[in-house]
């Protein structure tokens, strides 16, 4: 049973391998890692890569919380604090994500340097770890942890400051639910009413008798991060939550974009293949990513 955790957290001292730093040195010391559409993510010393913006969900955090809690077999950032200030005008709260440093390489940066037998050693650890996250007993519904909307900017209908449109976002409570927020989202989005009826006629055929499963919701190479004995880290939880069954791998899929190489054929090892629903969910995603 999934669970939303209390806000703001902090663990125990006993934890923690350095104090937690204040959010003014973690602006002014941070090494940037990456800026992007209000998110910033910074290394702070040895010990903590913190990510924080106003556009950061503390909804990521509560996911790696989430599965490390639940399956010591799916290897996360560990999560240290999850809080949330007022910005310097008091107007927007900016959240923090403060997590433990995971040091290594980015399975996208190493790839082609890879042999077979490095690559099919790397999608046999991933098979494990997806395996044993598929574990989790569904809640009964598909949406966010804790029964909330879903994150994934295909469900996004308002602006930035409430983009969740229930209807659409979610939660739902059956696969047909899903579907239908599919088509009001692409109506939404000034799509065409008799390509939508279209939709209404064949997803209900197309798209059904898919189990809920937790799903990490942005499988790719770059988030994933082999470390220097082996052990491979999944990190950015940020789209994650309850899903059909075929979601990680159409989406993993989808994000295979210019298919220059050969991931696409590990990824059939370390994610049950649903090849239908890939080419349906690859035609929706194009019409509703906002």
């Amino acid at each position: 049973m999934d669970t939303v955790y209390e806000l703001p957290f902090f663990a125990p001292e006993s934890r923690l391998p350095a104090p937690i730093p204040s959010t003014a040195d973690i602006d002014r010391l941070g090494e940037v890692l990456l800026e992007y559409s209000g998110r910033r993510v910074v290394r702070f010393g040895s010990h903590f890569v913190v990510k924080y913006g106003l556009d950061v969900s503390l909804t990521e955090g509560e996911n790696m919380l989430f599965v490390r809690r639940q399956i010591q077999a799916v290897s996360t950032p560990e999560v240290f604090a999850l809080f949330s200030v007022q910005d310097a005008d008091g107007q927007q709260q900016v959240n923090y994500i403060v997590m433990g440093n995971v040091i290594g390489d980015r399975l996208d940066a190493i790839w082609p340097s890879l042999g077979s037998p490095q690559k099919e050693r790397i999608a046999r650890q991933l098979r494990l770890q997806i395996d044993a996250l598929r574990t989790l007993p569904s809640p009964g519904y598909f949406g966010c942890i804790g029964r909330r909307p879903f994150e994934d900017s295909m469900f996004w209908t308002a602006p930035e400051s409430d983009r969740h449109d229930g209807t659409i976002s979610g939660p739902f409570e059956t696969e047909s639910e899903l579907n239908d927020a599919f088509i009001k989202k692409y109506l939404y989005n000034s799509g065409l009413e008799h390509k939508a009826a279209f939709y209404r006629r064949v997803l209900p055929v197309v798209l059904r008798g898919h189990g809920i499963v937790f799903t990490h919701g942005d499988f790719q190479r770059k988030n994933v991060i082999l470390k220097e004995h082996g052990e491979l880290v999944i990190v950015d939880w940020e789209n994650a939550g309850w899903y059909p069954a075929y979601w990680e791998y159409a989406l993993a899929m989808f994000a295979c974009g210019s298919w220059k190489d050969d991931w696409h054929e590990y990824l059939a090892q370390i994610l049950t293949e649903y090849p239908n629903e890939y080419d349906w969910f690859d035609m929706l995603r194009r019409e509703l990513w906002s």
